[in-house]
């Protein structure tokens, strides 16, 4: 008995890590991937920001934003993120402010600021998309997220097309593990787990 336990465990263990390496694979594909085409919004995922100015992370999201909007992609921009313990300032409304400052008009920007994870702020986008009756998006983050966010606005029957923001150091172990990561939190979120 014993030892077919521990074959079910050893089992499930290789297929979990078979699984993480195909998601894994396929992350890296996509954050390789420039997807952008006409659609009608430009949503950025959220990252830090301290005390009301966007981190450098989220600066480099807007600014790919505000290039694909100045292109003529989208007329509108989508900023998301909640406060990330912060008591006066949301990421969705420090992206929106930068925005405007930008010369974005404020009707051209769209604010979700309650999302306090990849998972809530995907699902209050999407709801704020189709309520909004707009179909196609493109999405803006970094590069290893983008598999991950596309899936989570696809399931709510959305068109996605992907769009890293520029990086780097793509080819660092640092980043490579991000792929891992981000597998592990796609696989996690395909069994119902919100990560």
């Amino acid at each position: 008995m014993k030892r077919t336990v521990w074959n079910v465990v050893v089992a499930a263990f290789s297929v979990a890590m078979l699984a993480t390496a195909w998601i894994a694979i396929r992350v890296e594909r996509q954050a390789a991937r420039e997807e952008a085409q006409p659609a009608d919004v430009i949503v950025v995922l959220g990252a830090a920001e301290y005390r009301g100015r966007p981190s450098p992370v989220l600066k480099a999201r807007l600014d790919h934003a505000l290039d694909l909007y100045r292109k003529g992609l989208a007329p509108r921009i989508m900023t998301t993120g909640g406060a990330g313990g912060d008591p006066v300032f949301t990421e969705g409304d420090v992206g929106r402010d930068y925005l405007t400052g930008q010369g974005v008009p404020p009707e051209a920007i769209v604010v979700e600021s309650e999302g306090a994870s990849t998972v809530a702020s995907t699902a209050r986008a999407g709801e704020i998309i189709r309520r909004m009756g707009l179909q196609a998006v493109i999405v803006v983050s970094d590069g290893y997220h983008i598999y991950r966010v596309k899936k989570m606005l696809e399931v709510r029957g959305l068109t996605v097309y992907g769009s890293p923001r520029p990086e780097r150091a793509r080819d660092s172990l640092g980043y490579r593990w991000n792929y891992v990561k981000q597998a592990v939190g796609y696989l996690l979120w395909s069994c119902g787990v919100p990560v």
